[in-house]
């Protein structure tokens, strides 16, 4: 297998693990940013997706910051857009 080494393309793969997290979960994410507590309601989830995007990736990239980014931009932005479009 050989492991993601660009970093626009390990960007991509993180954004397309928390959609799935967020396509999987509505009613959680929903609840989340209702109560504050999205990282609580989703840890598990969060956490198999990280275990996941570091097996595609090579090292270097998965000690940035890259995973971390597509959590805030793809759950909680996004979610926070929803709640302001009701």
């Amino acid at each position: 297998m050989q492991l993601i080494q660009d970093e626009v393309k390990a960007r991509r793969l993180a954004r397309v693990m928390m959609d799935n997290v967020e396509q999987y979960n509505p009613a959680l994410v929903k609840m989340g940013i209702e109560e504050g507590t999205i990282f609580e309601l989703l840890h598990d989830q969060i956490e198999e997706a990280r275990v996941e995007f570091n097996m595609w990736v090579i090292p270097e990239l998965t000690t940035s910051r890259l995973f971390d980014y597509a959590i805030v931009d793809v759950l909680v932005k996004r979610a926070y857009k929803h709640r302001e479009a009701k």
